[in-house]
């Protein structure tokens, strides 16, 4: 049996041919950019986030840099954020001549600690970035009382909500991706800001069009952030369903969760506080490299995310960061495993992955 890490096939299937007619309404409208698909989009993504506002932007990198230079982020300010993700979360800090502060994370959610951020202030932080890995939401509350602006990096997350508050809608910005392998994924690079801020709604869809308002008279300095039409049609196909598989993701976790609830060489992430969207469903073992080649020979697709922390990337070295600084992090990227989790899965598939795994761990079932 083969069950691949992600299958966009199966999930294009069913809704091919409503995909199709969007696309070519389209190409016969031959209005790529911007336009009514994007705005019917950032509405009821707007409103799905509980936010008052969707910008939409060209990808998840972008809508972290564009919210970052909504703010205003100069050169040497400082935003504080996690050593445990995605490469542009502390990516786009730099790339704005700010330094990215990392705290270390919760041994069990991934996210960031807020317990130890506050040591991490200083008088040049500017902003707190959290990320809501996985699909499950940071514990927001501590983070929100210090009184900074908070950006959520909600890449993963679109949906999750923490204490009935839904991802993106807490901080001052959330940013969202629509990368293919989220749960709410377009045909390529597309992303979108989320906001209850008019004020900071507004600059952000100025920033996105090279800072123009109007067209060639430019208040400042922005860039080329726009989404293009053909990714908001395929997303507007696709938004009616993402309820129905996220519940068919969680409907996979709770199998995983019973079925390998076994001892510490096995164990799944918490989510107890918030309501987890899973976009990957993480494990750990002591013998994660062997567990993943074990896996592999059987057909079975995994990832690891993410084998390097942040502040052991080569181009990081100018900060200062050791090995053994953010340990919680480190001991993540030596250990953890993604599992097939996405809404198509068969039982026959789960019960296959699961199998495969006592075969390798064998007190995990």
């Amino acid at each position: 049996m083969k069950v691949p890490l992600l299958d966009l096939k199966a999930q294009y299937a069913p809704i091919r041919d409503e995909v199709r007619r969007a696309i070519d309404e389209v190409c016969d409208s031959q209005q790529f950019i911007l336009g009514p698909q994007m705005e019917a989009l950032e509405k009821t993504v707007a409103a799905y986030s509980g936010c008052a506002h969707g910008v939409g932007v060209s990808s998840g990198t972008d809508a972290l840099l564009v919210a970052l230079m909504a703010l205003d982020l100069q050169a040497g300010d400082e935003v504080i954020t996690t050593p445990y993700s995605f490469f542009a979360t502390a990516g786009v800090v730099a790339r704005l001549g700010a330094r990215p502060v990392f705290v270390d994370i919760e041994p069990r959610s991934y996210n960031i600690n807020p317990s130890l951020i506050e040591r991490a202030i200083t008088p040049r932080t500017r902003a707190i970035l959290p990320v809501h890995l996985y699909g499950q939401c940071a514990d927001l509350d501590p983070i929100l009382r210090f009184g900074l602006p908070v950006i959520e990096d909600a890449a993963q997350a679109i949906g999750a909500e923490y204490k009935g508050r839904r991802a993106g809608s807490m901080g001052v910005l959330g940013c969202l991706s629509f990368f293919p392998t989220k749960n709410l994924g377009g045909f390529g690079d597309a992303g979108m800001v989320v906001t209850n801020d008019d004020a900071l709604a507004e600059r952000l869809r100025v920033l996105r069009v090279h800072g123009s308002q109007p067209k060639y008279y430019h208040r400042f300095i922005g860039g080329n952030f726009r989404l293009d039409a053909l990714q908001a049609a395929v997303l507007n196909v696709k938004l009616p369903h993402l309820e129905a598989w996220t519940r068919r993701r969680q409907e996979n976790a709770a199998f995983y969760d019973q079925r390998l609830a076994g001892p510490a060489a096995v164990w799944k992430s918490a989510g107890d506080r918030n309501y987890h969207i899973y976009n990957q469903y993480i494990i750990r073992s002591a013998q994660r490299d062997k567990l993943q080649a074990h896996l592999k020979a059987a057909g079975i697709g995994t990832e690891i995310y993410y084998p390097v922390p942040l502040h052991l990337q080569e181009c990081f070295a100018n900060l200062g960061y050791r090995s053994g600084d953010f340990p919680v992090a480190e001991a993540a990227a030596r250990e953890t495993l993604a599992l097939p989790i996405y809404p198509e899965l068969t039982r026959e598939q789960l019960e296959y992955v699961v199998t495969t795994i006592t075969e390798a761990e064998p007190g995990a079932s």
